[in-house]
Parts: C-alpha cells; structure tokens; sequence
C-alpha cells in the first residue's frame, strides 16, 4: 500500500489553464487533496516590470482526475495532460 504523500504550502505542481498550456506552479494553499490554490508565472512575455515577469493567481483549482476538460486544474509533475477539448457553444 502506498504512503499518503504529505502536502505543504510550496509544492510544484502543474497548473493547466483554459487554453489547455501547462505551467509550473507553486501551490499557495491546500484546501483537500484535491483543491488548491496556485500562482505561476505568466506566459505573455509582455506582463513585466521591474521585477521580472509578472505572476498569475488561480484559486480553488481542482484536480484533473475531477474531469476539468477545458483546462483550469493542476496536476502532479509527471503526470500527462488530458486531451484539450475547445468549449462547446450552446
């Protein structure tokens, strides 16, 4: 039987956002295994300042085994990106 594997406020994660583009991520808080909060570093190259590049906020992500198709959850490194399904118009 496998060890639970404990969770702390600073783990890496994959972040995939709605467009389906995976991020590395830093996890902010976690909510259960299976909802967390994340920040990662934006992918416009035009969001800088003097710091660097901006950061990127999402929270209550919910993990991809939860059926998110269109993107929005996190994931374990390692792990392979479900098929990107482009949202269905009504």
């Amino acid at each position: 039987m496998e060890a639970k594997k404990e969770r702390s406020v600073g783990d890496i994660v994959v972040f995939v956002d709605s467009t389906g583009v995976p991020h590395n991520a830093l996890v902010t808080a976690w909510w259960s295994e299976n909802c967390v909060n994340v920040v990662y570093v934006a992918s416009d190259e035009r969001k800088k300042d003097d710091c660097g590049r901006q950061i990127e906020r999402m929270t209550s992500v919910g993990r991809k085994q939860n059926g998110w198709p269109h993107g929005n959850y996190f994931m374990e490194l390692g792990e392979e990106l479900q098929p990107y399904t482009p949202p269905q118009s009504v």
